[in-house]
């Protein structure tokens, strides 16, 4: 409600900031910007002093309240544990806003949530009341600065461009936090766990025990079978989606009139929007008892889950990837390129082939490098289809597992954070980053090469 309130004054004042500056203007004012711009000036006094009071108010909140609560209590309240300590103040709280605890006859436990409730509706009165006056003051300062010696027009420039440069650096710095995050936790795991014996081993089996004595209390890290699991179901993947969704893309952008062109691509397109669950039970109930039978038929053993069954179903999920990308950059092929060779006496196919293709090839390739991408994340499929066994295989009619599946494993349920188990999860999260890394590389590397050719 306070935020409706911020908005509605804003927009208030912008069009007071507006109509003044147009009425200044039509007096015979020369002033120095279109009055939208001194609209939008008296638009952000009023809206970023209220917006900065409302955080920065929000975010305090609830350190001011605890530490005032927890003063009410009991010395020896107070001298426990944090955790238990935690709990108590939980318990104050489910009081004072009516939720569950099993503690509603304590006296202390009353008088504290009273007291919490008495302080946060008095923040709450507060907030309101200096972030509608800080709303109001910064509209009558935006509307006194409406004069011909104004410069709205940089002002509102410069301010664009200030929380454009804000959100860049919000963007970076959270890449950096997720980056250290992984990477600290994944010394962590190898202080526990030899870099060797994670890259290089050949079995995975890292479930521990919580006694030493007990059978596999050490577990087994040896990453070889995840990453060869998760390379072979995206390369099925690929082999389905490149060939399919190129293939796709030429024809739509080549040969497809534009009756067709208008119906087939958002019908291909719509592939992309199905959630990934469904293509599960898809793979799950329908493709993989299909390749068993079929694989029986011939004389093959076909697992009931398999990393064909899972590669396939992948591969249809990110042919629009592959296919889309790939129609806009083939389409944004220069005409007159291909009005070139056909001069010159080379077919349609020809064209395409020697002309067309190799011009959008840089296109075709981040197409491509964003079809893998969506294939090694990809996860619900694996989990359905091709299973939780971390098999060393390069046979597609067995079941395997990824890097992305094992992560989830290690990470669900109530796990302690300072067990191989659990740090196991952030080494594979910094391998895959380090391969996707890789292959971003190579990509860029090979779109340089053929950009400077072209171009």
């Amino acid at each position: 409600m306070l935020l409706l309130v911020v908005f509605v004054l804003t927009a208030c004042a912008y069009v007071f900031g507006r109509t003044r500056a147009a009425t200044l203007r039509k007096n015979g004012e020369s002033l120095h910007s279109l009055p939208r711009y001194y609209g939008y000036l008296t638009a952000i006094y009023t809206a970023v002093p209220a917006l900065f009071i409302l955080a920065f108010w929000s975010a305090a909140e609830p350190t001011y309240l605890k530490h005032s609560t927890t003063n009410t209590l009991p010395a020896e309240i107070r001298a426990l544990p944090e955790g238990e300590l935690n709990l108590v103040i939980n318990d104050i709280k489910n009081i004072a806003t009516g939720g569950i605890t099993q503690n509603t006859d304590d006296a202390v436990r009353e008088s504290s949530a009273q007291h919490y409730a008495d302080r946060k509706n008095t923040s709450q009165l507060l907030k309101s009341i200096f972030v509608v006056l800080a709303s109001l003051l910064g509209a009558l300062y935006g509307l006194s600065k409406i004069s011909v010696h104004t410069r709205a027009r940089i002002f509102v420039e410069r301010t664009i461009m200030t929380v454009l440069i804000a959100c860049s650096c919000i963007a970076i710095f959270t890449t950096v936090g997720i980056v250290l995050s992984v990477l600290f936790e994944s010394l962590r795991f190898f202080n526990k766990v030899p870099f060797t014996e994670f890259a290089f081993g050949l079995h995975w089996s890292p479930q521990t025990s919580i006694r030493a004595d007990q059978v596999g209390s050490s577990g087994s890290f040896g990453a070889v079978p995840i990453f060869a699991g998760t390379l072979l179901i995206s390369a099925i993947a690929m082999l389905v989606a490149v060939p399919f969704g190129l293939m796709s893309a030429i024809y739509l952008a080549e040969y497809a009139s534009s009756n067709v062109r208008a119906w087939a691509k958002p019908l291909l397109e719509i592939l992309a929007g199905i959630p990934t669950v469904v293509y599960g039970f898809f793979a799950a109930l329908t493709i993989a008892p299909m390749l068993r039978n079929v694989g029986e038929s011939v004389g093959l053993s076909v697992a009931s889950e398999s990393a064909l069954a899972a590669g396939l179903v992948m591969g249809i999920m990110i042919i629009p990837f592959v296919s889309s990308l790939s129609d806009d950059v083939i389409t944004a092929v220069p005409q007159a390129m291909r009005d070139g060779s056909l001069g010159l006496g080379a077919t349609k196919s020809e064209t395409i082939k020697r002309v067309v293709i190799p011009a959008a090839l840089p296109g075709i390739v981040g197409a491509i490098l964003l079809a893998v991408s969506r294939a090694i994340g990809e996860t619900m499929i694996v989990v359905m289809a091709a299973g939780l066994t971390a098999n060393l295989t390069i046979n597609p009619l067995e079941a395997v597992t990824t890097v992305t599946v094992q992560i989830v494993t290690l990470l669900t349920g109530d796990q302690a954070f300072d067990s191989p188990k659990t740090l196991a999860a952030f080494a594979l999260g910094l391998m895959l980053f380090i391969t996707t890394l890789i292959l971003n590389v190579i990509a860029l590397r090979v779109v340089r090469k053929y950009r400077e050719q072209y171009e």
